[in-house]
């Protein structure tokens, strides 16, 4: 079946008339953001939303939140993953509760910290730990750390990866196999090509060559890239990459922050990475910014000297309130109730229902859509699956994105923005993910239908 673009475009319009009538207050309170929030939003992508304007939270608890004007939505975005536990789980307010009356941030250790790099090596593998206030800041640490003990001055990513505002991962390749800016990278701070190798996801031959030059300090790697959307590993990928990295002598660094929706280890437990360096962030504080970054005993102790110099304070390492004692208390009380193995038992069977309700509805209508799972995280595409992130992001299409997201939204479901992801919590339930299926349905039965 092909889409016609003038019902699309038709359905589109109806679908943002319906939004409009039923969001009067949001509709107010952006106008007055616009007064003195750039662009309307405290975060420029959160404009990004479809509708003509972001809807306003009044309360989130467990999978559902609900908006000024009185809507209750079922929430799959959740945070896009940064609420992956559940909104306003008990466990951890009443630890925030508790921490702030002793206090939220000292610049010194807690014995929660002590608990939580332990519980951290125990589910990733990784033995020593520090933390971070982002998974950002723990990439960015990563990498200085990487180009500080090789003496290497680059660093490679795949094409099309995310790892949060990483200066050098804004990279990728144009169509001549250049290093160039990601297209929407705001003032790159030097052209992307003199400190990152880009290398096609799933490209074994790609990597190899780009690592023979013997100046790659590390590969920084999602296990499977989920920004772009999910484009999954291919057989033998990450043992060639294990491999190829340590014929060259260049660091793994292995990004969980996504792909901790495989299981309490991440991917890294559940499929037997054997990373140099870990970072996590997002869901492991429970909503609280929070984030870490592992690493093996050799490193470390190769790191020995580094921690103990005067002038670490200035390191590019850091951060006033990193490690604060509200964090990790955050951190410790939600690792020690959830993202554990009788979740994941939970929220990966919701997934695969997810997924088979997306199945059944292209198949119904002969699309060639296709429908991708990562652990308790699914999403569908409007393409094939695709093979690496270049290929993921040519087949974007915006006007069916907004379309779908927007005819979610109306009827009380919200998915991740930027692609049609879902995220199942805790608390995500059989007739939350039954509704999705109902509602997908319907729009792609309205998508065929007759004109």
């Amino acid at each position: 079946m092909t889409i016609d673009r003038g019902r699309l475009a038709d359905l589109r319009a109806r679908e943002e008339a319906s939004f409009r009538d039923a969001h009067p207050r949001s509709a107010a309170l952006a106008g007055q953001a616009g007064d003195h929030l750039l662009g309307g939003v405290p975060m420029n992508w959160m404009a990004r939303w479809s509708g003509a304007f972001p809807v306003f939270v009044a309360e989130a608890e467990g999978s559902r939140f609900t908006d000024v004007d009185g809507h209750t939505y079922v929430d799959l975005c959740l945070g896009d993953t940064g609420a992956m536990t559940g909104h306003a789980r008990p466990f951890v307010t009443e630890a925030l509760a508790a921490q702030a009356s002793r206090g939220l941030t000292t610049m010194l250790p807690t014995e929660d910290a002590i608990w939580v790099a332990g519980e951290l090596a125990r589910r990733f593998g990784l033995p020593v730990w520090q933390l971070a206030m982002t998974a950002t800041d723990a990439n960015r640490f990563a990498l200085r750390l990487a180009r500080h003990l090789t003496g290497r001055p680059k660093v490679a990513v795949f094409d099309w990866c995310y790892h949060g505002t990483v200066d050098e991962t804004f990279a990728v390749l144009d169509g001549e196999g250049r290093v160039v800016a990601r297209p929407g990278s705001t003032g790159p701070a030097v052209d992307p090509a003199t400190t990152t190798v880009v290398v096609p996801f799933n490209d074994v031959a790609a990597l190899e060559a780009a690592l023979a030059a013997g100046d790659v300090a590390c590969v920084l790697a999602e296990p499977a890239l989920t920004n772009i959307g999910i484009v999954l590993p291919e057989p033998g990928f990450h043992e060639a990459l294990r491999a190829l990295t340590r014929a060259a002598g260049t660091l793994l660094v292995i990004d969980e922050t996504h792909t901790i929706c495989a299981g309490p280890g991440g991917y890294t437990a559940a499929h037997g990475l054997e990373p140099d360096l870990l970072t996590i962030g997002k869901p492991i504080g429970g909503g609280v910014p929070a984030a870490a970054y592992g690493m093996t005993r050799d490193l470390a102790d190769r790191l020995a000297a580094f921690v103990a110099e005067p002038e670490t304070d200035v390191s590019g390492i850091g951060g006033t309130l990193t490690a604060s004692a509200l964090a990790t208390a955050a951190v410790r009380a939600t690792l020690s109730h959830t993202l554990l193995d009788e979740d994941y038992a939970r929220t990966i069977p919701l997934a695969a229902r997810w997924a088979e309700g997306v199945a059944a509805a292209i198949a119904e209508h002969g699309l060639s859509w296709h429908v991708q799972q990562l652990g308790c995280r699914a999403e569908y595409w409007f393409c094939p699956p695709p093979r690496d992130g270049a290929e993921a992001a040519a087949a974007v299409d915006h006007d069916l994105d907004s379309f779908m997201h927007l005819y979610a939204l109306n009827r009380g479901i919200l998915l991740t923005p930027f692609h049609n992801m879902a995220l199942m919590a805790p608390t995500t339930t059989e007739a939350d993910v039954d509704r999705h299926s109902e509602v997908f349905a319907e729009a792609v039965a309205e998508l065929a239908a007759p004109g």
